[in-house]
């Protein structure tokens, strides 16, 4: 639930893209769609909202969603302010090398990386499959970013819009997958870690 509630942003960014040119009329306000800054104006708004609405139903500060609305808004209000769309192009790429250096950083600094600390009370593993769902969520996030940068320099700006979406669901997707793959010979089906697992 917690991560079709995070798409819903890029969906409605999405959404706004496609709307270039047509306007919209609410009692006596209207507004006409103006392509990536219509676009990346309903991004900030909806990003904010899911973190408010998310911090809300987990009675917690969501701190990642938190962090990814901070750049949102950073990277938007650069793309809205200059008028220059290559800012909140440049966000997710930003923001996803960001967190692959957060997660290298953890392989080496501390006893415990990102992902046994998230998910280290609820899972218990052996340190070396630890060390591989690391190493699998680094690269994800620098290949995330990485392919980002080659679609919005390679491509036209409708191209990279659509690519956007889709790839950020289909990422999403095979990133938990193989994280399941990876975690779910270490889990019993009664919920139990197997032998030699602690």
């Amino acid at each position: 639930m917690k991560q079709l509630l995070e798409l819903l942003p890029l969906v409605l960014f999405f959404g706004a893209y496609q709307m270039d040119g047509d306007t919209l009329t609410v009692g006596g306000w209207s507004h006409t769609f103006d392509g990536i800054f219509s676009a990346t104006a309903v991004l900030m708004i909806s990003t904010a909202l899911t973190w408010l609405i998310s911090s809300l139903l987990e009675k917690r500060n969501d701190k990642r969603l938190m962090w990814m609305t901070l750049a949102v808004l950073l990277f938007g209000a650069a793309t809205l302010i200059l008028r220059d769309q290559r800012f909140i192009q440049w966000k997710p790429t930003v923001f996803n090398w960001v967190l692959a250096a957060v997660f290298l950083g953890s392989q080496f600094i501390g006893k415990r990386t990102v992902l046994e600390r998230v998910l280290g009370s609820q899972l218990s593993l052996p340190r070396p499959i630890w060390t591989r769902l690391n190493v699998l969520w680094i690269g994800n996030f620098a290949l995330v970013g990485a392919l980002n940068l080659f679609v919005a320099y390679r491509f036209e700006e409708a191209v990279w819009v659509s690519y956007k979406l889709y790839s950020s669901i289909g990422f999403t997707l095979a990133l938990m997958l193989l994280t399941v793959a990876i975690v779910a010979p270490h889990v019993k089906d009664d919920g139990e870690q197997p032998e030699g697992s602690q």
